[in-house]
């Protein structure tokens, strides 16, 4: 008889694919270049990033990391890296408004000027690219989640992409 571990035999459980979850929270502000309507002007969000990622967990009972898919120690060091450090407490802002806030730099100190309108969704698709390759190997960006506001959210999902 093979041995069951949570109610899967051996090969069952070193094939099972897992999705694992770390919310982070930064603080934005942004403006909509050319957007008829508020969100032309400058304000800001306490965005809600619920990042997900997959793969089969660790097996050998002799690593530390037996049973998991990544520490989550590592996968927030790994956003705070590439995502958090860079947008907390920033100001993005579309090039296109360069010229019209030429002393944002002399006011505030975290301005970035960026080629794609400051969008939830546009953000979204950059914190996609800033987080695909800097995941370990066997572990995929499976999806992101950025909440603008308390009931409005942007989401990725690895599978919807073609």
């Amino acid at each position: 008889m093979a041995s069951q571990f949570c109610g899967m035999n051996k090969q069952e459980h070193a094939s099972a694919v897992i999705r694992v979850t770390k919310v982070f929270h930064f603080e934005m502000a942004h403006a909509l270049h050319g957007y008829n309507g508020k969100c032309a002007q400058l304000h800001g969000h306490s965005y809600a990033l619920h990042v997900t990622v997959k793969g089969i967990p660790v097996t050998d009972p002799e690593r530390s990391d037996s049973g998991m898919v990544i520490d989550f120690g590592d996968l927030k060091k790994t956003v705070n890296a590439a995502v958090v450090n860079r947008f907390d407490h920033a100001l993005l802002l579309n090039e296109r408004d360069r010229g019209a806030f030429d002393d944002a730099h002399t006011m505030f100190n975290r301005v970035e000027f960026t080629v794609f309108q400051p969008t939830c969704e546009n953000l979204l698709l950059e914190i996609v690219q800033a987080l695909k390759d800097r995941l370990p190997d066997g572990v995929t960006l499976c999806a992101l989640r950025l909440w603008e506001t308390p009931n409005s959210h942007a989401e990725w999902m690895e599978g919807d992409q073609g």
